[in-house]
Parts: C-alpha cells; sequence; structure tokens
C-alpha cells in the first residue's frame, strides 16, 4: 500500500466532503506524469508534492495541502507564481511562501465542481512550465 493510499484509508472524518476531491487530484497529478510524495506533519497538514522525473530546478511544480481545522479539513492546491495564470483572480497569492518563492493557492473548503474545473488548466500550465524550465 502507498503512502497516499494509507493516508486515504485513515482518513475516516471528512465532514466537509474533501477527500474525494484530494484523491482526484492525486490521481490527476499522476496520470499527468508526476512523481507523488506525502509529506505529513501530524496536527496541522498533509502536504502532497509533485514533481516531474525530468524537473532540476524546482522540487515541485505542485503541492496540494491538506489543511487540519476543527471543522474538517480542506485543500490548498499551490502553484509557484511564475508558473500559472489566474484570469478570474481565484487564487491567493503567497509572497515566498511555496518553499521560499512566490506563489498561489487555490483554498478548497468543500467539493466545488466549477472551482475544481478552474484547476485544470492551472495544473497544464504548472506542468508546461516544468517542462520547459526543468
Amino acid at each position: 500500500m502507498s503512502e497516499i493510499e494509507a493516508f486515504l484509508e485513515d482518513w475516516q472524518e471528512d465532514p466537509r466532503g474533501i477527500k474525494p476531491v484530494f484523491k482526484w487530484l492525486a490521481l490527476e497529478l499522476e496520470d499527468k506524469g508526476a512523481e507523488l510524495e506525502l509529506v505529513i506533519r501530524t496536527g496541522v497538514t498533509a502536504s502532497l508534492r509533485a514533481k516531474l522525473p525530468e524537473q532540476s530546478n524546482r522540487p515541485l511544480f505542485c503541492l496540494v495541502d491538506v489543511v487540519e481545522d476543527a471543522d474538517g479539513r480542506w485543500l490548498s492546491v499551490c502553484f509557484y507564481a511564475d508558473s500559472v495564470s489566474d484570469p478570474e483572480e481565484l487564487g491567493n497569492p503567497v509572497p515566498q511562501g511555496l518553499l521560499g518563492e512566490d506563489g498561489y493557492c487555490f483554498d478548497l473548503e468543500e467539493p466545488d465542481a466549477e472551482f475544481e474545473n478552474y484547476l485544470y488548466p492551472r495544473m497544464d500550465e504548472a506542468i508546461a512550465f516544468a517542462r520547459i524550465h526543468g
């Protein structure tokens, strides 16, 4: 059983219904060729780090944080600021907040198909950027 599968199996309470979205994101990233690593900081976050095998300049191109919250876990999907666009300004700028670099984080507190569909092109942009810039 992979680290991610074990995490999902241990994730029992899901009052916000966000677990399937996390699983979908992990599968999408993997299907797009990403290597996935899960870094767990118990009681704070579980960070899914996505990196392309050929990527060498940065340790990841996408970070999906499962944020622990008293009201239930929620997701923060983050990309480097120079690797994605945000035409509808739905992301939160995080100056030097993504491993010391500027980023954009898109927060999902509950399933939202429209917002999830907005993330598709962001993922594709980040992957294309990582492929070009290593």
